[in-house]
């Protein structure tokens, strides 16, 4: 993300990590149980259960940045 050619002065170490780690977060959620039901680990149908899941919490999750994320005093984009 820092390798763009606009010079971003918003963009900061703290915000980098956090997208970091979000990204980790997400693509573990979804990686490890696709993983997990290759190796008969889990079911396929657990796999499917537990991706919808985490596609509705993901989703919920970025309504609520979108909805309430902007046009207060606090903003969540601060950071």
């Amino acid at each position: 993300k820092r390798v763009t050619y606009d010079s971003d002065a918003t963009s900061s170490a703290c915000r980098e990590l956090a997208y970091f780690f979000t990204t980790g977060i997400v693509v573990s959620a979804f990686g490890l149980p696709v993983v997990l039901a290759r190796v008969d680990v889990i079911k396929w149908g657990a796999c499917g259960l537990v991706l919808a899941g985490n596609a509705v919490i993901f989703l919920t999750i970025q309504g609520f940045f979108l909805v309430f994320g902007r046009g207060d005093d606090f903003s969540w984009e601060q950071w």
